[in-house]
């Protein structure tokens, strides 16, 4: 089995994965958060900062682009390629309001005609492998059938589906019924990606589909980072320890980088919104962190749950 960290905008940035490569390393493939692919020159600075080599070093790194322009998503991969690129991969995916209206992400999706000229044009001109992200629709499930007949068309490195429409958003369910069908129908290799937070998620994930062979987790790899090494070990026996001494690399290297307090305590409020479900009665804890401003505010409340709360690794972030 391999195993992907999924890219989660605002978290899963170059330094959230060299410190999750140092402490953990259970991870085969990591996405970026997506770059927004724009005819300009050069990329943003912060996704200039997060694809450069000397920021992934010894990490297997595969930048995610969002775009609906072709001409936009071979002039970005022309710059990935710069950097020793050989791998992008397409989102299809994010839910976002503002992204789906302007028929980007999942907003895509409904937009087939469309999306099939723009994968015709991007496998043509692209001496690259491309994966694709993405869910089974916009509005509707059944959507995914003609879906998957225009994805058969194009040799991608892999499908990987998130059985959701986009306005699921990340409730409701997983459509198991319909990834069943993806299984079968798909000419291209499938990942499964969506709602694995415990070990059981995963057993029930793979007896069910013994030929799956690769899985993208998200959620329950940030809300526990030693989820991974649970599904290989069955050990839940992560430390507070070493859970601080993560916190504390995540946490300097983000401020070395922005220099700047609040920026940085709202960036590890993201962390705590999943991580913080591994503590035992952590509510009013957490809640000290969420209205935490400055550096002091925050550490505080940080030293405080580390101090006081048990750490319970097996309860996981769950988000149904």
């Amino acid at each position: 089995m391999q195993f992907y960290l999924a890219p989660m905008e605002g978290i899963t940035g170059y330094i959230y994965r060299n410190a999750y490569r140092d402490f953990f390393g259970d991870i085969d493939k990591y996405f970026t958060p997506f770059i927004a692919a724009t005819s300009h020159k050069g990329l943003k600075s912060r996704e200039l900062r997060d694809v450069l080599p000397e920021n992934n070093e010894g990490i297997e790194v595969v930048p995610q682009i969002l775009t609906n322009n072709a001409t936009d998503f071979i002039t970005t991969v022309d710059k990935l390629k710069q950097f020793g690129y050989k791998e992008v991969n397409l989102n299809l995916g994010c839910p976002s309001g503002t992204v789906v209206s302007k028929f980007k992400g999942s907003g895509f999706l409904a937009k087939r005609e469309m999306l099939d000229e723009f994968l015709a044009e991007i496998f043509d001109r692209c001496d690259i492998k491309i994966s694709l992200k993405t869910r089974l629709g916009k509005d509707s499930p059944d959507e995914f059938y003609e879906l998957i007949n225009i994805f058969n068309k194009y040799p991608m490195e892999e499908l990987i589906i998130h059985p959701r429409v986009q306005k699921d958003y990340y409730k409701n369910t997983p459509n198991m019924a319909v990834f069943a069908d993806a299984m079968k129908l798909s000419t291209n290799r499938v990942c499964y990606n969506g709602n694995i937070f415990k070990k059981d998620d995963y057993d029930k994930l793979v007896s069910d589909y013994k030929e799956l062979d690769r899985v993208m987790i998200g959620r329950g790899i940030i809300g526990n980072p030693k989820l991974v090494n649970d599904i290989k070990t069955g050990d839940y026996t992560l430390d507070k320890d070493t859970l601080r001494s993560f916190h504390d690399r995540v946490f300097g290297d983000y401020y070395e980088l922005l220099q700047d307090q609040r920026s940085v305590v709202f960036k590890m409020k993201e962390m705590w919104f999943y991580m913080g479900a591994m503590f035992e009665d952590a509510d009013k804890y957490l809640k000290k962190i969420r209205k935490a401003n400055t550096r002091g505010d925050y550490e505080a409340a940080v030293n405080q749950i580390f101090r006081e709360l048990t750490l319970n690794p097996a309860n996981g972030f769950y988000f149904g």
